[in-house]
């Protein structure tokens, strides 16, 4: 019996031994959260040869959709068992107030976050993180960002003080730090997704002075646009979970990236809704492009060995295009009523074999 066999054998039994709704939510935690065993195994994916991925993945995959499958079947069991002991024992006051007691669902935006890990990991991309407030090496000189570039303009860009003497640091623009801090502490080949909260000095019904952003990043000998364009069309394909998605590169301008395009997709009309997929018309949905070799300079390599690509696009718009959503502001008004009409349950988990969205 394999490691993983004996793996999906013990969680099973810790499952199914779960003797209520408590302890399962301790179980599914330990498995399956953030810093859950079979989630740790999962990311161990980015790290492996192409080989290696190839007969690994699809098993370790198969263990999280058995243990999430084991989860929901005994969740089921023991709220059934729990209501009818509640129907046993229990007398109803008609005369009380009614309390719907504690509510709580998965924002979208986690969601759409779980969705990208799920389609990358299985592409052989890692998650990378790094820090909020950055230096400003690291957000726009690294980035091939003179000191007179636009972009560090004050009305763009969140400074905080700093003291006397000291260059002052700023709440992070984009997500593009964290590909910078990854080339300089890891040797290529490097394949990697950065989400997370960025800022902007910008506020209406498409922009907000917070929003996610999720970047990609490839660094590896013999990189070109080709591996850029199949997977975005991978990726997109993955989260609509549609077939027809189409893309459009066209040229563009980034000071990090050498060439630039932009991204559009093609979309359909639907019940007077734009909805991706088909050619009908197009929507730019994302910036790329090669890394430019003074970025790979910068952080230590030889361009002339390596190449890369690398992409970014909000998260928060691409939870509005796939989920119908008409206004970004509505993501950070805490409304318990939107978030009860968009949210999603805490065991809804993205798997590509079930629909990213199930």
């Amino acid at each position: 019996m394999s490691d993983l066999e004996i793996m999906q054998s013990d969680w099973l039994a810790r499952i199914d031994a779960a003797a209520d709704l408590p302890a399962l939510e301790t179980e599914r935690v330990a498995a399956l959260g953030k810093q859950g065993a079979i989630t740790q195994l999962l990311k161990t994916l980015g790290g492996m040869t192409p080989d290696e991925r190839q007969a690994q993945g699809p098993r370790i995959h198969a263990l999280r959709e058995k243990v999430a499958e084991a989860l929901s079947a005994r969740r089921a069991v023991l709220e059934a068992a729990q209501l009818e002991s509640k129907l046993a024992t229990e007398t109803l006051d008609m005369t009380l107030p009614v309390s719907t007691g504690p509510q709580g669902s998965v924002h979208p935006v986690s969601q759409v976050m779980d969705e990208l890990a799920e389609i990358f990991a299985d592409l052989g991309f890692s998650v990378a993180n790094g820090p909020e407030i950055e230096d400003q090496w690291y957000n726009f000189t690294a980035l091939n960002m003179p000191e007179s570039h636009p972009a560090r303009a004050m009305h763009d860009t969140f400074y905080l003080t700093a003291p006397e003497g000291e260059e002052a640091k700023v709440l992070r623009t984009h997500t593009s730090p964290v590909q910078v801090r990854t080339m300089t502490s890891q040797k290529p080949p490097i394949r990697i997704i950065a989400p997370g909260r960025t800022y902007r000095s910008d506020s209406d019904a498409t922009h907000t002075p917070m929003f996610h952003q999720v970047e990609g990043l490839v660094i590896d000998r013999g990189i070109h646009m080709g591996h850029l364009k199949w997977t975005l069309e991978t990726f997109l394909k993955a989260f609509f979970e549609r077939d027809d998605i189409v893309l459009r590169l066209r040229p563009s301008y980034f000071p990090f990236t050498e060439p630039s395009a932009e991204v559009d997709v093609g979309y359909t009309v639907q019940n007077g809704r734009r909805v991706l997929g088909g050619s009908e018309g197009w929507m730019e949905l994302l910036g790329s492009g090669m890394v430019h070799p003074r970025v790979i300079a910068a952080c230590g390599l030889d361009p002339d060995e390596y190449q890369g690509f690398a992409f970014g696009c909000g998260i928060d718009r691409l939870a509005m295009l796939k989920y119908g959503m008409d206004d970004l502001r509505a993501f950070f008004d805490g409304d318990l009523r939107w978030l009860r009409h968009y949210g999603f349950a805490s065991l809804a988990i993205p798997t590509l074999s079930g629909g990213v969205g199930a």
